[in-house]
């Protein structure tokens, strides 16, 4: 009886709190509705049996043709080999032991990671294990940021507990806004959520282990805490740097999912918050990316957690990585038309244009969040109105899956190609939409950071260089040196404008 009624206490706090963080979040809404599901189920990886290889435990067997010698590497259950075991293989004295070339670091694992699986040749991502369709269709972004940081789908009173917390943190500092609002009202706002994200570790000293000593995120109350101050804060600090575009100051009380932007009659449409809450939970998690890797990097020399993540929003704001669906839309705004696609294709063909959103480093298959994403744009579109530029983008998809030049490379449309639609039918400013990517990748950056506090073999990240340089030079005054190359003579520099103005100030 006791512990029924233990149960039955925790459901009800769990309701309660989950009540609470409703009115928070949506004030208005006064009755739930229900909406057939808006992802159906995809073969793709849900379905699909297709499981990581199982043990590939060996030895590998190597002949140095240059010496003569055999040497013997042992090989991972996960098929692994430890880039150190090369450093044994040398001609002599003065070789250094051989070192693994890998620009792009195309094949190199640096880390041991549960929490995402992606087979790139099938077209399969898996967060913890569980098929992104699946998690697509029916779970809520909080809840997949709960899995990715914990490793199991929360109960219900962890589910509560989980969004209370955060939403208990979604408030930020004065400081972070006054910073904001000091910026040029054209700053894109990606720069202005890195901004904000290093100003935060100012703003907790608390969370930084420089002054407070290396030991600090062993505590995890300490971790806990700024867990949910990040995914709280971020949704806050990108809605702040929405209003700081619009010409319109930044407000400390917006809500969590930042919708409102400080109206909070504001009622949003079910449907599309729910479209967005399924376009955060594809975008939360992506392994080992360039970002996640610059996070992990960033956090592997014991620098507090908001530098770390706001390196990682840095890495994320690059054309090549989160800024890739802006270069979708501009792509498809220069083709224009339906009949200008062979032109377009040709010009693809003969690299006098590069074409965005399709191909990926990982996938040689169809991406399945691109899937999902395609399905997503009609469920918009029959809300806010078609977009044109939707016909152009079905059109170039279907010509280039059945042109062999793009069939041969393995190109296919990624998470990219159909995003960039979806956000700006919904409203957003196309410079917003790396934005919309970062927030939920939070939490795919905060479960590696937290998985990189525990990991036994954590060493400070410093890779190796080949160097092709001089190899030795003695210093020589200066008069007695001669130019060399055009290329080493600087060029023209202007003046900057803070420099023009102190100038003038000054009567200069």
């Amino acid at each position: 009886m006791e512990r029924e009624r233990v149960t039955v206490d925790s459901s009800m706090a769990a309701r309660a709190r989950l009540a609470v963080l409703t009115a928070h979040i949506s004030p208005s809404c006064e009755e739930s509705v229900y909406f057939p599901p808006i992802v159906e189920k995809s073969s793709v990886s849900s379905d699909f049996a297709v499981q990581p290889p199982g043990n590939l435990k060996g030895t590998l067997t190597i002949v140095d043709e240059r010496t003569g010698k055999r040497y013997q590497v042992q090989v991972s259950e996960e098929g692994t080999v430890k880039a150190s075991d090369f450093k044994k293989i040398t001609t002599g004295k003065n070789d250094k032991g051989l070192k693994i070339y890998d620009p792009g670091y195309l094949n190199t694992a640096p880390v041991w990671s549960t929490i995402c699986y992606i087979d790139g040749d099938e077209g399969i991502l898996r967060y913890r294990g569980y098929p992104i369709e699946e998690l697509a269709e029916s779970s809520s972004f909080l809840e997949v940021a709960y899995l990715l940081m914990h490793g199991n789908l929360p109960s219900e009173s962890q589910l509560a507990d989980w969004e209370f917390a955060i939403s208990q943190h979604s408030a930020v500092p004065q400081g972070i806004l006054d910073i904001i609002q000091s910026m040029p009202h054209d700053a894109h706002p990606m720069g202005v959520l890195v901004s904000a994200m290093s100003a935060l570790s100012v703003f907790h000293p608390d969370a930084n282990p420089a002054p407070r000593g290396q030991d600090l995120y062993k505590s995890k109350p300490v971790r806990d805490k700024q867990i949910a101050c990040i995914l709280g804060k971020a949704p806050t600090i990108a809605a702040a740097a929405y209003l700081r575009m619009a010409g319109r100051p930044p407000k400390w009380d917006l809500s969590i999912d930042g919708g409102h932007l400080g109206n909070r009659s504001y009622k949003p449409n079910p449907q599309l918050a729910r479209v967005i809450d399924i376009l955060f939970i594809l975008h939360a998690e992506h392994e080992m990316n360039c970002s996640t890797a610059a996070a992990r990097h960033l956090a592997s020399s014991g620098v507090d957690v908001y530098t770390a993540l706001a390196g990682a929003v840095g890495a994320l704001y690059g054309p090549l990585h989160g800024g890739a669906n802006e270069a979708v839309l501009k792509m498809l705004n220069e083709i224009g038309t339906v009949e200008n696609i062979p032109e377009f294709l040709e010009s693809i063909k003969n690299r006098k244009r590069k074409m965005s959103g399709f191909g990926h480093r990982v996938y040689k298959n169809y991406d399945p969040r691109a899937r999902v994403i395609k399905k997503l744009t009609e469920e918009v579109f029959s809300i806010v109105g078609r977009d044109p530029l939707i016909e152009v983008a079905v059109a170039l998809e279907n010509a280039a899956l059945s042109d062999e030049y793009f069939v041969k490379r393995k190109l296919y449309p990624n998470v990219d190609f159909y995003s960039g639609l979806i956000f700006r039918a919904m409203g957003f400013p196309t410079e917003f939409f790396p934005v919309l990517v970062a927030i939920p990748r939070m939490a795919g950056y905060l479960s590696h950071w937290r998985e990189s506090l525990d990991e036994p073999d954590a060493k400070i990240m410093r890779p190796q260089q080949a160097y092709t340089g001089v190899g030795l030079r003695h210093y020589m005054p200066v008069r007695e040196r001669m130019a060399h190359s055009a290329g080493d003579k600087l060029g023209q520099v202007s003046v900057s404008n803070a420099t023009r103005r102190r100038l003038a100030g000054s009567g200069v």
